[in-house]
């Protein structure tokens, strides 16, 4: 036989193997002794053994922009390890030329990027902190993604389902890492791979105006988003994700921004399959030509903070263009500040003749959409994070909606104190606070304002998704309405649910219950991921074995509801039910007045 090293090495005898094995045995015993009876040593040994210490074992993937060189999240509360890929760039970084305008996509490239850490967000207010975790820094260098996957699962034999999270934030505020997608990855009974990434939001992301609409710049951010999922086509393969299996996920904001790509069939491609649409979508928020006034007051505003009022129209961008990041910054933030007490929000997505090419109720109406398996729903109490706490009078309730609804006519108002009867005056009103309401920070009318608007924003544009599209595909829905109480005054929140969807301990510690409401949570959602059924999976734990099973909205208009009458996390001790399957039967007649008024809410 050929022996490459001939010549290298000296002959074998047999006294050389003795000789040699010998002076090999030495150093071992040492080693063994210092190992076994020295912590340091042994401390030592371990360290340098660990995947920190070995370049080899972090994970790589390249594509064509470049070699990624992730890292091993090390996390106790992961079931499976999962490898990151963290601050990953999808576009050049939309500053100078770039700011105000098109994302462009990251160049082919040679070149290796150590993705180990998450990029800056993008400006605009942090909307949540994640735990053990400095406040993150912004800039508007922040178009970045991360790609999650189970540690040893994948191969090029081998393709898994795509998830593709889209943050909330009212296109104002948030960015990816608030969402723990690893986490909710790791809980998965089988695999799959999870991306998260930020996009442009406030003025950066919506500055929407005649002006921008001139320019073919409407609805920058979620031009953002969609060649995120131009991106996933073009690259998941490599880090061993299916095309062809893509669900798109998101909260509020995202959730809209997912009914908006749902309702955009303009684009013929096929960028995703299916949708978990939360406490959001389509009809959610008031779509408005770019042109309404609303718009214009917002946008001179911005322009005046800015600097660059008075300038020809022909000078603006590139004034707004050349301001410092700070300036703008300041600016988008000053003008949603002055409009968020009426909920009027500015820089939100607006008709586009593109993504948006239609008011959402006239895409419902008209049967065509992407027609895809869909999973909604909506929370108990969704307007407690947005309405003035401190209402107390009747007329201060009415105020807040004629402000809100401009178009609503006397006759509107009038059924809408009916529908929600005044506390102060209706002792069998279900608004009625007997809780110290002062000690609270609350007023008379806060629950009732909270539900009028929850119901308004959230509640029935949920219901209508469901509505709409068991009506009008065959592609089955399911529908939830999570009802865990969560807080003393905001009750089952706006958002809540993330933290049981991610398996987050801040909550599965609350109680026995509350782990199994996550449980099932978690593993109702992941399993729609992977097989387009959330029952199609049980979960990670035999626990999520038991749970009902989430059957078709369709013609019976069933709902699973999550954690009806628990209020152990809110102090109480009660348990509820963790989940159950009902009618869909709450708040019916407040939907039926809000669906009567969504034309008028979108004039």
């Amino acid at each position: 036989m050929d022996n490459k090293f001939e010549g290298f090495l000296p002959p074998a005898t047999p006294k050389r193997h003795v000789s040699r094995s010998a002076f090999l045995l030495a150093p071992l015993l040492a080693f063994l002794a210092l190992y076994n009876f020295v912590p340091q040593a042994r401390e030592s040994v371990q360290a340098f053994f660990t995947l920190e210490n070995w370049a080899e074992s972090a994970p790589k993937v390249t594509l064509k922009q470049g070699t990624l060189v992730g890292k091993l999240l090390d996390e106790a509360n992961h079931p499976v390890p999962v490898e990151a890929f963290l601050g990953v760039p999808y576009a050049l970084p939309p500053t100078g030329e770039r700011r105000f305008a098109r994302a462009v996509p990251v160049p082919d490239s040679n070149d290796t990027f150590q993705a180990n850490e998450y990029s800056l967000r993008c400006p605009g207010k942090q909307l949540l902190r994640i735990p053990g975790t400095p406040w993150l820094e912004s800039s508007e260098d922040c178009l970045t993604l991360n790609v999650f996957r189970w540690r040893g699962s994948f191969s090029h034999r081998t393709k898994h389902p795509v998830l593709v999270y889209i943050h909330g934030g009212a296109f104002n505020r948030g960015f990816a890492a608030m969402h723990d997608t690893a986490s909710m990855l790791s809980w998965s009974e089988e695999p799959f791979v999870a991306v998260s990434f930020n996009y442009r939001i406030g003025a950066l992301g919506f500055l929407n105006s005649e002006l921008t609409a001139k320019e073919g710049l409407l609805n920058l951010g979620l031009h953002d988003q969609k060649l995120v999922l131009e991106w996933v086509q073009q690259n998941i393969e490599a880090f061993g994700g299916d095309p062809n299996d893509v669900t798109i996920a998101g909260l509020s904001a995202g959730a809209h921004s997912i009914g908006h790509h749902i309702m955009d069939v303009n684009e013929e491609r096929t960028l995703f399959h299916k949708a978990v649409i939360e406490s959001g979508g389509a009809s959610s928020r008031a779509v408005h030509p770019p042109e309404s006034k609303l718009h214009k007051v917002q946008f001179d505003k911005f322009v005046a903070e800015v600097g660059c009022a008075g300038k020809p129209e022909s000078e603006i961008l590139s004034c707004l263009r050349e301001a410092s990041s700070e300036t703008v910054t300041a600016a988008q933030t000053k003008v949603f500040d002055e409009y968020n007490p009426s909920v009027r929000w500015a820089w939100q997505p607006v008709l586009d003749d593109d993504i948006i090419s239609r008011r959402p109720l006239d895409a419902w109406k008209s049967g065509k959409w992407h027609k895809v398996p869909i999973i909604t729903g909506f929370n108990h109490n969704e307007g407690t994070m947005y309405v003035p706490k401190q209402i107390k009078s009747s007329s201060e309730f009415t105020d807040f909606f004629s402000t809100l609804l401009p178009q609503l006519h006397k006759a509107d108002l009038k059924k809408l104190n009916e529908l929600y009867p005044d506390p102060a005056k209706n002792s069998a009103s279900p608004y009625v606070d007997g809780r110290n309401l002062s000690a609270l920070g609350i007023g008379e009318q806060y629950k009732r304002v909270e539900a009028a608007y929850g119901h308004y924003a959230y509640v029935c544009p949920v219901r209508q998704t469901a509505n709409f599209a068991s009506d009008g595909q065959e592609s089955p829905v399911y529908l939830y309405h999570w009802a865990t109480n969560k807080t003393v005054i905001g009750g089952a929140n706006h958002g809540d649910q993330i933290w049981y969807e991610t398996m987050s301990p801040l909550v599965r510690n609350v109680s026995p219950t509350h782990d199994e409401i996550a449980r099932y949570f978690n593993s109702y959602v992941t399993s729609f991921v992977v097989t387009g059924d959330p029952n199609g999976l049980k979960g990670r734990t035999r626990k999520a074995v038991t749970r009902p099973t989430w059957s078709k909205f369709g013609a019976e208009r069933k709902t699973m509801v999550f954690g009806l009458g628990n209020d152990e996390a809110a102090g109480g001790s009660n348990k509820g039910v963790a989940a159950q399957f009902v009618d869909d039967e709450w708040a019916k007649a407040e939907c039926n007045f809000w669906w009567e008024k969504s034309e008028t809410s979108e004039d």
